[in-house]
């Protein structure tokens, strides 16, 4: 990857001990390692451009401790908001950022001492890269846009509406996403003449659940679509047959209540965890969505398919770390696992309106990382990097279906190798 290759490693330990927490406790949280994922992405933007990435300070909202709209741990929910000027000074993004999942009391109640559970941990400023930034090298079509990312301080991908009172944990995802977009109405929103909701990881799985909601906050003059970064987790077994994300998302659905803010379409004829998977959700999106996703997508092989507590022997260790060290029968695997991807989006697929780049890749989250969104060696399909694909789908400059023929046939991934 010339000299793109170094900033990928460094996003890629710092995600690796992320992964590392989850297999050692069985449960997704963040331990204090992942705390400098931002600046190792704000080292990756430096060395990547030259230049240091935009930082955009902490928003509170204070309105929202009356309507109960508060991170695990009772405090204020946030976000970060950098004004658009010009061309963009009535459009949007709206970024809601990802972070696992919390799918039982031990787990909650470590997380709400971090800065995925309290506001009294958030940075009091990050970096806003790729999709977020403000320069036009960078961010060709959305840097003048009014550009917001709103902190996930609640477990359960912004859905949850519950408390447990003995533990002191409330499970607001819904009421602080409410919260917010009420806030940013006030502060001009409401006059946008374009939006997009997006999101990566816990994120985009988040952004997939809203968009129809995010539709509906705006009038019909409204441009508005959705953009889901590494958010398509599918209801796969693991390598021991095993129900992996299965059970952690019936934790996560089951303790924070988040059956009754799943959309309807879904829960009329499915068991609640099953419409909290996206596969189960994007057929019936009226809104026009976008899905990005690596069809290899490392977070998945780590702690859905592959993880330690499936792999006793650890048959799969060396491959889940670093591709490269992969069997025939792995890859194999691996590649049923893309076919699996590739049948569940293909109802979706065939919608007009709805955009798709899935790209051969060892990855996560691909759209707020600099490397991977906009640059000189980019991963790309057909010379298309996902900037451009994003943006011609935005902007009805072109339809956009793109599938990556399988691995290892891309040479443009910036995959991501693990310590």
């Amino acid at each position: 990857m010339g000299n793109l290759f170094w900033p990928a490693i460094v996003a890629a330990l710092v995600f690796g001990f992320w992964v590392d927490a989850f297999t050692a406790y069985k449960y997704h949280h963040f331990n204090g390692t992942e705390f400098s994922l931002l600046e190792a992405q704000e080292q990756a933007f430096s060395s990547l451009t030259g230049r240091s990435p935009l930082m955009v300070g902490l928003t509170l909202i204070p309105s929202a401790a009356a309507k109960g709209a508060v991170c695990l741990d009772g405090t204020l929910p946030g976000y970060h908001l950098h004004r658009g000027y010009g061309s963009g000074a009535n459009s949007w993004i709206v970024n809601l950022e990802g972070g696992g999942w919390c799918n039982d009391v031990k787990s909650c109640v470590y997380r709400k001492k971090t800065r995925r559970g309290s506001s009294r941990f958030m940075e009091k400023e990050i970096p806003f890269t790729g999709i977020l930034s403000n320069s036009a090298e960078d961010n060709p079509d959305f840097f003048n846009w009014n550009r917001v990312k709103i902190r996930y301080c609640d477990g359960a991908s912004f859905a949850g509406d519950s408390e447990h009172k003995a533990a002191q944990l409330q499970f607001r995802g819904q009421r602080i996403w409410l919260a917010a977009v009420e806030d940013l109405m006030s502060k001009g929103m409401r006059f946008a003449k374009q939006a997009l909701l997006s999101g990566c990881s816990a994120g985009g799985l988040a952004t997939i659940i809203h968009c129809d909601e995010f539709r509906g906050f705006f009038p019909h003059t409204t441009k508005v679509k959705c953009l889901s970064d590494a958010g398509l987790f599918l209801d796969a077994i693991d390598v021991s047959r095993g129900h992996t994300i299965r059970n952690l998302f019936s934790g996560v659905v089951g303790l924070q209540g988040v059956q009754k803010n799943l959309p309807r379409t879904c829960t009329n004829h499915l068991d609640p965890t099953s419409c909290f998977f996206p596969q189960n959700l994007i057929a019936s999106i009226r809104t026009p969505l976008f899905i990005l996703n690596t069809a290899y997508d490392s977070w998945q092989i780590q702690s859905s398919l592959a993880p330690s507590s499936a792999d006793p022997r650890g048959y799969w260790h060396d491959c889940r770390l670093n591709h490269a060290k992969c069997t025939a029968s792995q890859i194999q695997y691996l590649q049923g696992f893309r076919n699996q991807m590739l049948n569940g989006i293909k109802s979706f697929s065939r919608s007009y309106q709805n955009g798709l780049f899935i790209n051969s890749c060892f990855a996560h989250c691909q759209s707020e990382r600099q490397d991977t969104w906009f640059a000189d060696n980019s991963p790309v399909i057909g010379n298309k990097a996902i900037a451009m694909a994003v943006g011609d789908w935005y902007f009805d400059r072109a339809v956009v279906k793109a599938i990556d023929c399988p691995y290892p046939c891309d040479n443009t991934c910036h995959h991501l190798v693990f310590r």
